[in-house]
Formats: structure tokens, sequence, C-alpha cells
């Protein structure tokens, strides 16, 4: 487990500035968060570093790019063994159709979030992806019927 990095007020407000929106400019970002560019570009620099911000990406629209289906699979491995998990770990992460990968507790192994472009391409990745590999020995499958909240945010406060 990674230590928790302590974030000062000042780290909070421009985490939650770039969280709403990373393309402006270090001089918006200072502004809205009230203080000077350095030390905000410092600041920013600083988050980088020390691997709190991951990583600065655009955030795409999925059904503007036509994927239209979304679906919550929880897969259960044949044989739930370190090794088998260590090499599904390694399968989903070559599938561009899971976007989300979760190894979770209970009656399943992982609950995985599937992104294609409709209903028979979420098919053809479940038998020719999921159920053909010998790890898997069942899949449930949840369809989104339609999204509420999504966001990439985190719920970052002052304590």
């Amino acid at each position: 487990m990674s230590e928790k990095k302590l974030l000062d007020p000042s780290d909070i407000r421009v985490l939650q500035i770039l969280q709403r929106d990373a393309s402006q400019s270090i001089a918006d970002i200072a502004r809205e968060a009230g203080m000077s560019q350095t030390p905000c570009w410092r600041r920013i620099k600083k988050l980088k570093d020390s691997g709190v911000i991951r990583q600065i990406a655009a955030v795409v629209d999925r059904e503007a790019v036509g994927l239209n289906f979304v679906s919550y699979a929880f897969v259960k491995l044949a044989l739930p063994s370190r090794d088998n998990m260590e090499e599904f770990d390694r399968l989903v992460n070559h599938w561009p159709e899971v976007v989300t990968c979760e190894r979770i507790t209970g009656a399943v192994d992982y609950l995985i979030k599937v992104v294609t472009d409709d209903i028979k391409t979420y098919d053809d990745f479940l038998r020719l992806k999921l159920l053909d590999n010998t790890l898997v020995s069942d899949v449930q499958s949840r369809i989104v019927v339609s999204t509420v909240k999504d966001t990439v945010a985190l719920p970052l406060r002052e304590s």
C-alpha cells in the first residue's frame, strides 16, 4: 500500500481546478487558486513529480465517438491463484474495451467496465476474449441503461 501524500489547502485548490479543466494556462490556474504564477507552476510540478498527478489527459465523450454501449462484468476465475490473477491482469491491460478493472472480494474475482460500439461488439468481446480464455470460469454482465454521473475527479477536501 502506498503512503498517503499530505496535501495542504493550496495543493487541494490547485488539484480541484485541474480536475475541472487541466487545459487552463498556469496564469488562470494561479489566479483562481489565489497565488502567483511561479509558485503555482512549482506546486503543479511537485504534484506531478511526487506522483499525486498521475497524468493529464483529455476526457472524451464516448457517445460522440460512437462508443454507445457500456457493461459491467463480474468475472470469476477458474482458479483464483496468484499466477492466474497476474495473468488476467496482463490480459485486461491489452484489451482496449476494458476501461476499468478492479480486483474485488466476494463470490467473483474482478469487476470490469467494458465500453464498446454496440451490443454485438460487446458480445464478440465476451465470447472471443473473456469466455474463450481458460482462466475465466464465469462472467455475469450488467448492461448500463443510463449514466447518472460519470466523473474522473476525486472528492478532494481540506481536512
